[in-house]
């Protein structure tokens, strides 16, 4: 990474970055995404902002969340 940056400044290139961890938790997805949360790094009763943005557009096409599944959506 170094040696790219030294040889763009050297060159007097523009450089773009893309910090993919907050493009993902911020931005809008067009392609379908499945992850899964490490164990370990899980906090009980918290759930991340990306769950709740599903809940929401879930609910606005009718789906209501399982109270003992909460993976699982039914309409």
């Amino acid at each position: 990474m170094r040696l790219l940056l030294a040889l763009a400044a050297w060159r007097s290139c523009k450089v773009h970055h893309l910090d993919v961890k907050s493009a993902f938790l911020n931005g809008e997805l067009a392609e379908e995404v499945y992850v899964q949360q490490p164990s370990g790094f899980v906090i009980a009763g918290e759930a991340a902002r990306v769950e709740h943005k599903l809940d929401a557009s879930l609910a606005s096409f009718g789906f209501t969340k399982c109270a003992t599944e909460h993976a699982l959506y039914t309409r």
